[in-house]
């Protein structure tokens, strides 16, 4: 097993302060506009909103961990963080949740493609990258669970302005962290002349392309239950803190399955893993629906936790493979920004089809949709060597 190292454990605990921030703001800010009385549509707008910063961003957040480092991409997440919490600590107009959902979505993105970046360099060989990033993968998963937890609990005993003084608190624990991350050598200024290609021209991979397909539709299956989940809650009559604990539960189930794959990845490839948790993705949206009260959809979200949550690592360690070392920083960024765009413009679908259909029906269309994708996830562990010299051309 890779060795636990203290620059890796301090980019873990980066991320956690710098998602979890993100991630209470996103479960408290619909819920209160859901309080307040705005339409699912309205809610799918300011969820989309998490996202729209992050696709402006994510290039010229590669490009300048790329040049600096780790530190001052790391300083300018933290100022977005914390400026997306004070904003709707002073005033719950819907607006203002807005303008928070912008740069809490802005720095916990540009924090995490600092991080990958970073965690990447630590590894010498594929088995160990995969598995550093199977503990990075562990900090998103636990601050899904810290934020939402923290942020349902303080909302029931102090309401929303107290939740979101608190969130906004966390990313400055990041700093604090930063200190074990040593710091990277310059690059040679004769380097930094030269004009990179293009990154759109790494599109010209099909292998790329359809890993980021098959990524699409799973970070929207993430996306469906975290838009899904709090109106299903509010419909169904659960407290905050009910609807912050299931998300906290599908959280740990994330953490549980990435904290076991450092111990299972050699003995599975990473197209079995993408193809197993598409279908088990998609039969637990099947079945999520018919939940009635907060157990049962406590045990459907911890599956499918365990099935979302074993795919990062995987679709990471394919991407450095089927991408120039030189150029993973951009390829990382342009998974950022295909997911962000996914989770920009999805829920604004998810509104339109939840205020047509009944949220009930997301779950099923998407079921649909992930169980569809398994079958060309079992065709992608073909020729990784071949489209990362296609790439580099």
């Amino acid at each position: 097993m890779t060795r636990f190292s203290r620059p890796l454990l301090a980019l873990i605990l980066g991320q956690i302060a710098l998602h979890s921030c993100m991630a209470g703001v996103r479960m408290a800010a619909p819920l209160q506009a859901l309080r307040q009385g705005h339409s699912e549509w309205a809610v799918g707008v300011l969820m989309a909103l998490f996202a729209t910063a992050p696709i402006v961003l994510a290039l010229p957040a590669g490009r300048m961990a790329d040049r600096h480092g780790y530190h001052r991409p790391l300083h300018v997440a933290v100022g977005l963080s914390l400026a997306g919490g004070v904003v709707p600590a002073l005033t719950s107009h819907y607006l203002a949740m807005c303008l928070a959902a912008l740069l809490t979505g802005a720095g916990a993105n540009f924090g995490l493609i600092t991080i990958q970046r970073t965690a990447g360099r630590m590894a010498t060989d594929a088995t160990e990258r995969m598995r550093v990033f199977s503990w990075l993968g562990l900090a998103p998963a636990l601050a899904n669970l810290v934020g939402p937890v923290v942020a349902g609990a303080i909302i029931d005993l102090a309401g929303f302005r107290a939740a979101f003084a608190v969130l906004m608190l966390m990313p400055l624990a990041a700093l604090f962290w930063a200190r074990g991350v040593p710091l990277e050598a310059r690059p040679e200024p004769a380097a930094t002349l030269t004009r990179p290609p293009a990154s759109w021209e790494l599109l010209r991979s099909p292998q790329l392309r359809h890993l980021l397909l098959l990524n699409w539709l799973l970070s929207a299956s993430w996306d469906v239950h975290t838009f899904v989940l709090p109106i299903l809650g509010h419909e169904r009559g659960l407290s905050a803190s009910a609807i912050g604990a299931i998300l906290g539960v599908y959280a740990l189930a994330v953490a549980t399955v990435r904290f076991a794959i450092p111990l299972l990845a050699h003995r599975l490839s990473e197209s079995q893993v993408l193809a197993g948790a598409m279908l088990a993705t998609a039969l637990v949206f099947a079945i999520y629906p018919f939940t009635r009260s907060a157990w049962p959809m406590a045990i459907c979200a911890v599956l499918l936790g365990m099935a979302l949550g074993s795919v990062q690592p995987m679709i990471m360690s394919m991407l450095h493979h089927i991408t120039p070392p030189q150029r993973h920083g951009e390829a990382i960024a342009l998974r950022s920004m295909t997911i962000n765009l996914s989770s920009s413009l999805m829920p604004l679908l998810f509104g339109a089809v939840g205020a047509a259909l009944g949220a009930a029906s997301l779950f099923w269309l998407m079921g649909a949709a992930v169980g569809a994708g398994s079958v060309p996830a079992r065709r992608m562990g073909a020729a990784p060597v071949e489209t990362a010299r296609a790439c580099s051309r």
